[in-house]
């Protein structure tokens, strides 16, 4: 373990093995952090703050701060990370509001510089975000997704499994999983077709998405009803049903019809 002399790490916080704290470092009590983690100069890991192993955190990131929410009345809540992210520098990872709740990152996740995730999300594994990336409270952004530089969530968004997100776009509804969405407000404008190639999608699976792509969003139906079509007319593969079922949740939401 190394913890430079100026660091100040409160004698209850629990630390793993080979882990090095920075100059200026502030660990509160009560944080954990995992084995083989790096925690860079001027970061400021706080109450409530628990890591898995081999994260790095880069300068001046603060991690576990109280949430930007007026509910919270000072009640012991969670930031969880996993294992294996890169958080960059200036980086803020709010707790979540509500006595045993958590706000979650999950594993390998890419969370560049200037970026936020609110109180009460949840983002989960091998997600990147790119620099300036505003996520506000009780999101949720799914595995393999990309987030481009500038964008802003608004709160309870999803954003869908190995979708991608264009830069300074405004997420004010949910992002449909594997699909590229793009504006203010952010539209889907295709398959991510990039993307689910790399993940090793078929190409029997990204030409069904192409397909149902163009039945929901460039035909003139709605898309209860370019939900019902695909079901007849596309394949039923696994990553078809998957995206109509998250359609089918979003539509009975509050900013579901924000789809059409």
């Amino acid at each position: 373990m190394s913890i430079h002399p100026s660091a100040i790490v409160d004698p209850s916080a629990e630390l793993g093995a080979n882990v090095t704290i920075h100059p200026f470092t502030i660990i509160e009590a009560g944080v954990r952090i995992g084995d083989g983690c790096e925690i860079g100069p001027h970061a400021v890991i706080r109450t409530g703050t628990r890591m898995g192993a081999n994260n790095r955190v880069t300068v001046g990131a603060v991690l576990g701060d109280w949430p930007q929410d007026l509910k919270f009345k000072g009640e012991e809540s969670y930031l969880i990370i996993g294992d294996g992210n890169l958080i960059r520098e200036y980086v803020t990872l709010h707790r979540a509001t509500g006595e045993g709740n958590a706000t979650v990152v999950g594993n390998y996740n890419l969370i560049m510089a200037y970026s936020h995730v609110g109180h009460n999300s949840r983002v989960g594994n091998h997600v990147m975000m790119a620099n300036t990336v505003q996520v506000a409270g009780h999101c949720q952004i799914d595995d393999y997704a990309v987030i481009g530089g500038g964008v802003g969530m608004h709160q309870f968004c999803r954003v869908g499994t190995m979708a991608m997100v264009g830069a300074y776009s405004s997420v004010r509804i949910d992002v449909p999983p594997y699909m590229m969405v793009d504006g203010d407000p952010a539209r889907p404008v295709k398959p991510n077709t990039v993307g689910l190639r790399r993940r090793g999608l078929s190409a029997e699976a990204i030409a069904a998405l192409r397909q149902a792509f163009k039945i929901i969003w460039r035909s003139d139906l709605n898309v209860s009803d370019g939900i019902a079509r695909v079901r007849a007319e596309v394949p039923p593969l696994p990553e078809v049903n998957h995206l109509l079922e998250f359609l089918e949740a979003v539509s009975q939401g509050e900013r579901g019809r924000a789809l059409d």
